[in-house]
């Protein structure tokens, strides 16, 4: 019989890595434990992909690990500790020297393939900061629970993406006014042959706006194999599911793109939330492709329970976020929501990135202190006090609760 240890060991030769991991602990600082299913809070242990700190394992094979809160306290996430998420259990290990991108599709005339030299030689680089954020972020957290991976809080990261413009690219392949979508296909692959490719397309529009990208840098570093090396898609206000890494094809398409991971995978039902971003081309009379994030924030310094002083001050810190048109304020509760104050907004990295928020309050009285935070965009959009539910767990804004006790 096999022991829950050997299938670790065997697991643990993804990619041809080779590498074994170290044992699993207990993952403590699992915030959202109490609120996920039964079940859940027993296989989210801390466990180490290879170039990985230990982070909270959702699932192994394929891997979806969860970055622990803690490290939201910095604006930019370690590359080691960038949460990870695949759908397909068979992801190699790409030299950057092997590695090729095929530009085609019956949207263009002039195809093309570039090699990683040349991807980063022949177009101009540039820079965003950009949040990451699976589009089930906190799926774990919806009530009644709903199928797939259980994420809590975690399943998201920011980070200073380096690389050239898609459109610059699509522009070197002679795109024409066809083109309706552009489809982009990853190196990794199912383990058995019927399992439906990861392959997933953009509209034309989002496809040549200037802040796509095709990165090769993440914070200053090449790419790191868990997030997409030698090249990955960047999109920056859209969920994580068009954020395709390893990338081995683009093609631009005449006709929406078909298959699993478009349709049915990554809907919402049409009209349930406020979005900006829809992807027409996609959409159908009862739903729609997930597209931007929602507005969001989350208290990255506080443990539930935790205990404080009276009579001193203690600092509250967090983040918040949206699909990129900018946090316009975030409020502070300490009394369950009675009340409101806003807090400090620290330095604004760009409309696409964490925004830090600090507040700081002083109890007087000993007892029980819920404290919660919600952020409100430019458009006016803010955060949920109920959970919109959906089938699939996603676009969970709801307003956190932590509660500490003053001794």
């Amino acid at each position: 019989m096999t022991t829950r240890r050997d299938f670790l060991k065997g697991a643990a030769l993804i990619a041809g890595g080779g590498i074994a991991l170290p044992g699993p602990g207990l993952a403590a600082d699992d915030i959202a434990a109490a609120l996920l299913p039964a079940g859940t809070v027993e296989q989210a242990v801390l466990e180490s992909l290879p170039g990985k700190r230990p982070l909270i394992k959702r699932a192994f094979r394929p891997p979806n690990f969860e970055t622990p809160v803690e490290y939201f306290n910095e604006v930019l996430t370690p590359n080691d500790a960038f949460f990870v998420r695949y759908h397909l259990s068979n992801i190699p290990q790409i030299a950057a020297d092997t590695w090729r991108l095929k530009i085609g599709g019956d949207a263009v005339d002039a195809p093309f393939e570039l090699t990683y030299d040349q991807l980063r030689k022949e177009f101009e680089a540039v820079e965003i900061v950009a949040v990451c954020q699976c589009s089930g972020n906190r799926r774990g957290l919806s009530n009644p629970h709903v199928q797939g991976v259980e994420w809590g809080y975690g399943a998201m990261g920011n980070a200073r993406w380096k690389g050239v413009r898609l459109k610059d690219i699509l522009n070197k392949a002679k795109i024409k006014q066809s083109a309706l979508e552009i489809s982009f296909d990853g190196a990794d692959s199912g383990a058995l042959a019927t399992t439906p490719d990861f392959v997933k397309s953009l509209p034309a529009w989002r496809a040549m706006d200037e802040n796509t990208l095709v990165a090769y840098e993440m914070n200053g570093e090449n790419m790191p194999h868990w997030n997409g090396h030698p090249a990955r898609l960047i999109v920056p206000g859209w969920t994580g599911t068009y954020w395709m890494k390893q990338l081995v094809s683009i093609n631009a398409l005449s006709k929406p793109q078909q298959g699993f991971w478009m349709n049915p995978a990554y809907r919402i039902p049409l009209g349930k939330f406020a979005l900006v971003d829809r992807f027409m081309s996609q959409e159908t009379a009862v739903n729609t492709p997930i597209t931007e994030m929602v507005v969001n924030s989350l208290i990255t310094n506080l443990r539930e329970g935790q205990t404080i002083r009276a009579g001193a001050g203690f600092e509250i810190k967090g983040i918040a976020w949206d699909a990129g048109y900018g946090i316009r304020l975030v409020e502070v509760s300490v009394d369950g929501g009675k009340s409101w104050r806003p807090a400090e907004l620290e330095k604004d990295y760009g409309r696409f990135s964490f925004r830090q928020w600090r507040y700081v309050v002083t109890p007087e009285q000993k007892g029980g202190l819920q404290v919660m935070a919600k952020a409100t965009n430019r458009q006016g959009s803010t955060q949920a006090f109920e959970l919109i539910f959906n089938p699939a767990g996603y676009h969970n804004n709801v307003v956190q609760k932590i509660s500490l006790q003053v001794a």
